[in-house]
């Protein structure tokens, strides 16, 4: 493939989305991550360069994917004011943004990248690790056409259902909303599991019975019996799901809309991490519910 493609971010989707497109033959040049060691040790395996610096690292590629972890995160990596990404070796270049952040920063980004003459595309994932793995990844995107169409070829390695949603921003409300409903819905799964364990009854027949009825959901496949079995392996953490909660609640916020079921639910996520729990799946909400034995 043409692209020379460099990785900033290298957590569960980052590290496997690489390896994905090192697989069908992408040439990955490099990756980043600010624990150089995780950065070492997949460079090690993909046979490629490890940055310690992101100015080194635009100079060398085409294409950036970020899989970053929050707003500060992606502010640094793109900040203006200090060695960064935005370097003038940016302009002409791609950068594939995945993270789940809000979208005024997918805004702000785009347009700090288009000032110096790069593009930007925000490619936000609705789907977890093996995916990422596999490239079933289920990605909304949003940016200017032109990026997009650039993009197009790398996205549809990494991806099984690819939807382009609009102008800079869209997307990441899009994935805000349904990591609200789906963090909504795990929480509410979590109380219907534990409320019958309270009640005594044989929770792999409620879970049928869930299956077979209104209480149906995809969370239901994914989390049950892992709340269930008390497995808390982690694909989605319960910080993650905190914060893409918030963001939710910010956005409906500056719309002037309560929604009471989405601050409960981001509520439950940030208790977890009080407790401790935050690295654990989301579905360890059920540790807050179910009775203790």
């Amino acid at each position: 493939m043409s692209e020379k493609i460099g990785f900033v971010g290298l957590g569960r989707m980052g590290t496997n989305m690489a390896r994905r497109l090192k697989e069908v033959n992408y040439d990955v040049v490099g990756v980043y991550d600010v624990v150089i060691e995780i950065a070492q040790d997949l460079a090690e395996e993909l046979e490629c360069a490890t940055f310690s610096d992101l100015s080194e690292m635009i100079a060398e590629v085409d294409v950036v994917m970020t899989v970053v972890t929050d707003d500060a995160a992606m502010y640094e990596i793109f900040d203006t004011e200090k060695p960064s990404l935005l370097t003038n070796d940016a302009a002409g270049k791609l950068f594939i943004n995945c993270a789940t952040v809000s979208p005024s920063v997918h805004v702000e980004v785009e347009k700090r990248a288009n000032a110096i003459g790069a593009s930007v595309i925000e490619a936000c994932m609705a789907s977890s690790i093996p995916q990422a793995r596999e490239g079933t990844l289920y990605l909304m995107c949003a940016g200017q056409r032109g990026a997009y169409r650039r993009a197009e070829p790398i996205l549809r390695e990494l991806s099984s259902n690819l939807r382009y949603i609009g102008t800079s921003g869209s997307a990441a409300k899009v994935k805000a909303l349904v990591n609200m409903v789906m963090n909504i819905n795990t929480t509410a799964l979590a109380e219907g599991l534990g409320l019958g364990k309270a009640l005594g009854l044989d929770l792999e027949v409620l879970r049928e019975v869930f299956s077979q009825t209104g209480a149906n959901s995809r969370v239901l496949e994914t989390d049950a019996e892992d709340m269930i079995n008390k497995e808390f392996d982690c694909y989605f953490s319960a910080a993650h799901a905190a914060k893409d909660s918030g963001i939710a609640c910010s956005l409906a916020e500056e719309v002037g809309l309560e929604l009471p079921l989405a601050k409960a639910t981001r509520d439950r996520y940030e208790e977890m991490k009080k407790r401790g729990y935050g690295e654990l799946d989301k579905s360890g909400v059920a540790l807050l519910t179910f009775p203790e034995e």
